[in-house]
């Protein structure tokens, strides 16, 4: 249940307003979509739930504007209030919303054998990411190993598409303008952040490989791997990423993996082509 809440709030932002110019086309948010958008990732976040005026104060809103979305949200049972109280929280009505988005999404069940035999194999976390745009990826199917410490991502976690890895794999990948990209890239948040020279051929090199490691420079004492998951078109819809603590990967074992990580995206994008 807790999974599904999380998948359908992020599916929530890729609600936009597409609007085409004849050359390429542009994206412009809608502002009560993206205030409901918020609200929920807000409640999603809070273990406790919420009054009016802190949730205006978090998402810097006018109390106004935050009671019509909650009233919206209320109405339409996505966020449920408290009468005693006046607390808001999730609601039971995102739930058939996110288990049809569960159903329609054929990438997480085919996906989470390949990740549980990754993370078998190698003693690290497997995670499956859906890349919409070059904002963000969200985590929709993930393989934890049975180890004494892991890192704590969940479904529905949210990352820069950018960042790490995964981000060089989508840098080579997207059909978005190389301006863009870099537009991008100059708001990432690292630990040991690359220069952009640096970066380009890290991507130049994940283009080649499909693959990308990366060492410390997301997350310090965290190495993360991925590869590309790509359509039909040579474009990048999802990535597998393989995430350890410490140096975990030598040459020969970076080897390995790689190959067996570019292999179960191969597989996948093959059956997802094939489920069109």
């Amino acid at each position: 249940m807790v999974e599904s809440f999380l998948l359908y709030k992020n599916k929530l932002n890729c609600i936009y307003t597409i609007m085409n110019d004849g050359r390429s086309p542009r994206i412009r948010p809608v502002p009560a979509v993206t205030r409901a958008a918020a609200v929920l990732r807000l409640l999603a976040r809070s273990r406790a739930p919420l009054r009016l005026a802190a949730i205006a104060d978090a998402l810097d809103l006018v109390p106004s504007t935050a009671m019509h979305t909650l009233r919206a949200l209320v109405a339409e049972r996505f966020v449920r209030v408290d009468p005693r109280t006046k607390q808001y929280r999730l609601g039971a009505g995102l739930l058939p919303l996110a288990r049809a988005v569960l159903e329609s999404d054929d990438f997480p069940s085919l996906a989470r054998p390949r990740l549980d035999e990754l993370s078998r194999q190698y003693g690290i976390t497997a995670i499956g990411v859906e890349v919409p745009d070059l904002e963000h990826m969200i985590v929709v199917a993930l393989s934890r190993a049975q180890t004494p410490v892991s890192l704590q991502v969940e479904i529905g976690s949210r990352f820069p598409a950018l960042i790490s890895a995964t981000g060089r794999c989508v840098a080579a990948f997207t059909d978005r303008p190389w301006d863009e990209v870099v537009e991008r890239f100059r708001g990432l948040i690292w630990h040991r952040a690359p220069s952009l020279e640096d970066w380009r051929g890290e991507i130049e090199e994940a283009r080649r490989e499909r693959f990308s490691l990366d060492r410390g420079n997301y997350i310090a004492g965290v190495t993360i791997a991925a590869v590309p998951v790509l359509d039909a078109a040579g474009f990048i819809t999802h990535s597998i990423a393989c995430v350890g603590l410490g140096d975990r990967f030598d040459p020969a074992t970076r080897d390995a993996l790689a190959d067996d990580m570019r292999a179960a995206a191969a597989d996948l994008g093959a059956e997802l082509a094939a489920a069109v």
